[in-house]
């Protein structure tokens, strides 16, 4: 296979990569009932003026599987937190004890679980798009190409095979976290 047709091929299968691993964090975000720490991965509070991951002002534990709790590195920055958790508007009511900010995760219900596999179902089919996408600019740059049109035939089936398996995976992906959002 000549070495401008691999290059192409290599790109588009690090674009579909890319996308899977883009859809894979945006799945993390997505709860299933349990509760984690990335949960509140997105939470930014306002440190001393600039806007901070909540990771970088303080420990996120998660003691069982219905609590995260939240020790900030000073005192000072408890309400912050718990200002900054009601803004990222992620659905949890902080409470403050003095010490720490404490969420409850309340169990999902019938209802809100149906809408996070609708979110998830979002986030794949943006996943696919992303890889339909690196099949489309694979293709162009196959057809742009200054070789024989059975190489840049076989080529494009190349990328068409290729596409079909990062859409196989993105829907493997999707069907493990159905399965584990509607588990009760």
């Amino acid at each position: 296979m000549n070495e401008e047709i691999k290059f192409i091929l290599d790109s588009a299968r690090e674009s579909m990569n890319a996308a899977l691993a883009h859809l894979e964090k945006e799945l993390v975000n997505i709860r299933a009932g349990k509760a984690s720490p990335s949960m509140v991965g997105s939470v930014m509070v306002d440190y001393y003026g600039s806007q901070t991951p909540l990771s970088q002002v303080a420990n996120v534990n998660t003691p069982d599987a219905r609590t995260i709790s939240i020790q900030p590195w000073e005192k000072s920055m408890l309400q912050e937190i718990e200002r900054g958790i009601m803004l990222a508007n992620i659905g949890f009511n902080p409470m403050n004890n003095g010490e720490m900010v404490i969420i409850n995760v309340p169990p999902l219900t019938e209802e809100r679980r149906k809408d996070l596999v609708k979110q998830a179902k979002g986030e794949a089919e943006d996943a696919k798009v992303s890889i339909r996408n690196a099949r489309q600019d694979a293709n162009k740059d196959i057809k742009n190409l200054d070789a024989s049109e059975d190489l840049k035939s076989n080529a494009e089936v190349d990328v068409q095979e290729l596409t079909d398996s990062y859409v196989k995976k993105v829907d493997v992906i999707l069907a493990n976290k159905e399965k584990e959002i509607m588990t009760v």
